[in-house]
């Protein structure tokens, strides 16, 4: 670890109160329901990855308590304990109850640093009831209380010790949270991704909430296992990864690459371990590079000739497997999101970093060479060949009358804003809701058996299925490289499909399509899941529906009545009237949007579910069956 540089209450700078924080805390954490909830805890892990960066931390702890309790510890130098020489109070108080308070502005305590805004510990302070602080420095532990964001006691001396650190607890206050239960798999997710973001760096997660005991420990080789974890169930097209860790400029750059036999692009950006879910000018350069050093590598070792038009940047980027993370002194976030580095002069220090790194790879590994530009070369063929086919179906349309697909049922209404589009399995399905929709604003298309599976081809053979080709057409938005998400018909899509194994395989199929040719649609908040009900219980000319056995039971048992049951398997089995009551009618229906949180998860998931690789579907399946009690098969 790093040596002693200085860092006390002089490093920290004040700037305003915590007032605004309990008022709008939607403005500071992104909003008040899980995923803020879980951005508290982001918050404190921040701060210690922070002391890690700088060399001063190699051992991070989080325990999740039975009571819903949170606690974050490092082994880094301690938040300083002396007092400010403004404020006149130690500068621990200082941080946790002044709005950007920090060693993060000034730039003398930390040169490079993670957290988003810098007003991590104070948010978390503001929205906890209560939080804990215990800090390990100049041989003492200190300790102080705190209660939504003021202390409940001084700072205190309350041993000693010759080891340094901090350790904070908290739980959330449940006057701001709509729910305050923590969820392992999202904290374990992000966890990993630090582990892998800073080599060396040991994390350990431990949830005492868990009968069985839950404790695992996260310590990576970088980039290179962050690699190799997403390519694990894809079949590599080198055996070496390519991988490079340079810093120029005050900027460090540290890239990890792997190409697979599949489709799809999976590029991942980091700047200051802050994921970087709109790109920017990291990942700008790092795209501009490969696609030079790419084509003149294959220029010069005759892979192309010489009057060939280059490859294309897609191309060369058809099953790529890419970490771009950056360090970066002052980061710029831009974007609707703020997720997007704005930097300018980055792009052009990853630019000539990668071009010069790829470079020399190609030229020491041309076997692994041939193979990158051989894919790229095949992936442009079947490019071309799927133009050809959107723009013979283009032609098509404008000679016929209408170029809607003859299935579908339209609504009457051309607003997208109140537009609904019900995707369903089967004519028999389909003629229900056909009768019982609201054919002002609710179209109905129905599908021909299950569609293709898109994970495992490219989009020429992909536009050669009519399904698909109708399901495009009647969606409006176009596909690939014509995708544009303001001309969509329809603004909210449905999925509605049999409660058998059948139509589960179509879901996953309409959602892998979805995610990997329309993902604007899914990010947009476009896409749902209709969830009928499993049950009908009727006596007389009274029914009730029921979603699950739970509820089902529930009122079976408080009820003395004789009732006949009737399970749905499909819903075929419903009337049109039954259909639009329990299904359609926006004041009755059951839906669930399909929301992505975090790419690298989602890619996994149907990268597992849907590609070649049997062993992880087979995990899956064997992992999640517990959770599945109303499937029919």
């Amino acid at each position: 670890m790093n040596g002693d540089q200085a860092y006390n209450a002089s490093d920290i700078q004040v700037l305003e109160g915590l007032e605004a924080v309990r008022k709008r805390p939607s403005m500071y954490i992104g909003s008040t329901g899980p995923k803020g909830l879980h951005h508290l805890v982001f918050e404190l892990i921040d701060n210690s990855i922070d002391e890690a960066v700088a060399g001063y931390c190699d051992k991070i702890e989080l325990f999740i308590h039975p009571n819903n309790g949170i606690t974050v510890k490092d082994n880094g130098r301690g938040i300083p304990v002396d007092i400010h020489p403004l404020m006149g109070i130690p500068a621990i108080e200082v941080i946790l109850t002044t709005l950007h308070s920090g060693g993060k502005f000034g730039g003398s305590g930390y040169t490079i640093s993670g957290g988003l805004h810098g007003v991590g510990l104070s948010v978390v302070n503001a929205l906890s009831s209560p939080m804990v602080v215990g800090i390990k420095r100049d041989g003492k532990i200190y300790s102080q209380q705190y209660m939504r964001g003021k202390p409940t006691s001084p700072l205190e001396v309350i041993g000693e010790s010759e080891e340094t650190g901090t350790s904070i607890y908290f739980e959330p206050d449940a006057e701001v949270f709509e729910e305050t239960t923590f969820e392992r798999d999202i904290l374990v997710q992000r966890i990993r991704e630090l582990s892998f973001l800073n080599k060396g760096l040991q994390i350990e997660v431990t949830d005492e909430r868990d009968p069985e005991g839950y404790q695992r420990i996260f310590k990576s080789n970088g980039l290179h296992d962050f690699v190799a974890y997403i390519n694990k169930n894809k079949e590599p097209i080198h055996e070496k990864e390519i991988y490079f860790d340079i810093k120029k400029e005050d900027v460090v750059v540290e890239i990890a690459i792997q190409y697979n036999s599949g489709y799809n692009e999976n590029i991942y950006s980091f700047a200051n371990n802050i994921r970087t879910q709109e790109g920017g000018t990291h990942e700008v350069g790092f795209k501009n590079a490969l696609t030079r050093v790419v084509n003149d590598y294959a220029k010069k070792s005759n892979l192309l000739k010489e009057n060939d038009t280059n490859l294309a940047g897609e191309d060369i980027r058809e099953g790529i497997v890419a970490i771009i993370s950056v360090l970066v002194r002052e980061p710029q976030f831009e974007g609707q999101t703020k997720t997007k580095l704005g930097n300018t002069y980055v792009r052009g220090v990853v630019d000539s970093v990668v071009y010069e790194k790829l470079d020399d790879f190609l030229d020491e590994n041309p076997a692994d060479a041939k193979k990158i530009i051989e894919k790229a070369i095949s992936a442009r063929r079947a490019r071309e060949a799927a133009k050809k086919a959107r723009e013979l179906t283009r032609r098509k349309s404008a000679l016929e009358s209408t170029s809607l697909p003859g299935k579908l049922a339209d609504c009457s209404s051309k607003d997208p804003a109140v537009s609904e589009l019900f995707i369903v399995e089967g004519d028999s399905a389909g003629g229900s809701a056909k009768q019982g929709r609201d054919r002002n604003t609710q179209a109905i298309l129905p599908l021909r058996g299950k569609i293709l599976n898109v994970e495992k081809a490219r989009l020429d053979r992909i536009l050669a299925s009519e399904e698909i080709r109708n399901l495009i057409t009647a969606i409006g938005t176009g596909i690939g490289e014509d995708f544009d998400i303001s001309k969509a018909r329809y603004h909210k899509l449905f999925i509605m499909t049999d409660a058998d194994v059948d139509g589960s395989h179509i879901r996953i199929l309409l959602l892998t399509f979805f995610y990997r040719f329309m993902r604007e649609l899914i990010e947009h908040g476009y896409v749902y899941i209709a969830q009928p009900p499993l049950y009908g219980v009727k006596r007389g000319n009274e029914i009730q529906y029921f979603y699950n056995d739970n509820e089902l039971d529930k009122f079976m048992s408080q009820t003395d009545k004789k009732w006949s049951i009737q399970r749905y398997k499909g819903l075929g089995e419903m009337d049109a009237e039954q259909l639009w009551h329990t299904t359609m009618d926006e004041d009755n229906r059951v839906i669930l949007q399909v929301t992505i949180e975090d790419a690298i998860q989602a890619d996994e998931v149907f990268s597992d579910l849907m590609g070649d690789n049997v062993e992880p579907r087979k995990e899956f399946i064997q992992t999640n069956a517990k959770y599945v009690s109303n499937l029919d098969i």
